[in-house]
């Protein structure tokens, strides 16, 4: 049995689907577990929550990607079909922050660390991670950081 509740929630998920017959939302559920599940035999490791937001984040993240591409390629329908996965995974994501409580945050870690100046910017962004990943798109995080160091 696993141990982390994230990984249960998407077990329950994947039972719910199934007994309801949402064939849409069970496919995407089971891509997920398919990724958990390459990651433990790969690295020979039992995932955890922090790891499994890892991995949602990247799945959102390569989504977006595709789905743009297809937008941009006038593939309306399968850009469609990304953003469906993409609300699909999100579901197991916790809420999105905001700007202002990103800004609190890499504030904190501006303090935390003693950075000044973008030499430091990979300290802070080292502090920041682990409390923003699956919360917040880390470009946004970034750019945040980038203009916090930069006055």
């Amino acid at each position: 049995m696993s141990s982390s509740p994230l990984v249960d929630q998407i077990k329950d998920a994947m039972k719910a689907a199934m007994k309801a017959r949402d064939k849409e939302r069970l496919g995407t559920i089971r891509l997920i577990q398919s990724e958990f599940k390459r990651i433990e035999v790969d690295e020979r490791i039992e995932i955890d929550d922090a790891r499994a937001l890892a991995v949602l984040d990247k799945m959102v993240k390569q989504r977006r990607d595709s789905a743009q591409q297809y937008l941009d390629a006038g593939r309306n329908e399968l850009a469609e079909k990304e953003n469906r996965e993409i609300a699909v995974i999100q579901d197991f994501l916790p809420q999105p922050l905001s700007d202002a409580e990103i800004t609190a945050i890499v504030d904190a870690a501006i303090v935390n660390t003693g950075a000044s100046g973008m030499q430091g910017m990979g300290a802070v962004m080292a502090e920041v991670k682990p409390q923003v990943q699956g919360r917040a798109d880390m470009g946004a995080v970034s750019r945040i950081v980038k203009a916090r160091l930069g006055s």
